[in-house]
């Protein structure tokens, strides 16, 4: 059973957020988050850089305040499964507590198994053709570190659905909405999560002894 700090307050959970490895964190350990290099963010993580203030970003408000009717929405197409959500609430790794992660749901299946799972949602805009297929069948990169990341925490998880909403426009610069869901089995996916795993000790090796990484960049 992995371990839980209880927050009740934004100013608490940025403080103590800081101090792990979090799922917004993972993709940049790996090469795999195309904004942010893992020495970018070993940098941040040893106090070298303070990481940028994104919280006036029009993307990220955006996201904010659109998640919580996500998360309502959700619920009414899926009333198979209770939803927990503790907005502050950081959760850590038994064995490995840098590894931390605060989730958009948690999710309980009502019928037969009784198994646990976590919701993940995303908001994102489009507005080149190539953009799609990021989306096509599967997720951008950075986020699959993420949820890799957080099926990390605990193997209690046994599954996790990702929502996504992307807005796009007509030829008229109307919005449209296309929503996706996603379904991850973390049976599926053991040997990524086991990677992933290694990589972040590794990592936080790296900043427990203030050394720093080699630098790990996505494929072009």
């Amino acid at each position: 059973m992995h371990r839980i700090i209880a927050i009740d307050n934004a100013e608490d959970w940025l403080s103590i957020r800081s101090k792990g490895i979090g799922g917004s964190d993972a993709a940049a350990i790996i090469g795999k988050n195309p904004y942010k290099s893992n020495l970018d963010l070993w940098r941040e993580k040893t106090g070298r850089e303070k990481p940028d203030d994104v919280s006036n970003v029009d993307a990220v408000y955006y996201g904010k305040k659109a998640e919580e009717p996500l998360r309502q929405i959700f619920m009414l197409d899926y009333p198979q499964y209770v939803l927990k959500y503790e907005p502050f609430n950081i959760h850590c790794n038994s064995q490995y507590d840098f590894i931390r992660g605060t989730f958009d749901g948690e999710l309980i299946t009502k019928m037969t198994k009784f198994e646990l799972g976590l919701l993940e949602i995303k908001t994102t805009e489009i507005r080149q053709q190539k953009d799609w297929q990021k989306w096509n069948n599967r997720v951008p990169d950075n986020y699959f570190c993420q949820v890799l990341h957080y099926f990390a925490i605990d193997t209690e998880y046994k599954f996790c659905k990702l929502k996504a909403q992307i807005k796009h426009y007509d030829e008229n610069e109307e919005v449209i909405h296309t929503t996706k869901h996603y379904h991850f089995d973390r049976e599926k996916f053991k040997e990524d999560i086991e990677y992933l795993i290694n990589e972040e000790i590794k990592f936080n090796w790296y900043i427990e002894n203030d050394k720093e990484p080699p630098l790990r960049l996505p494929e072009i």
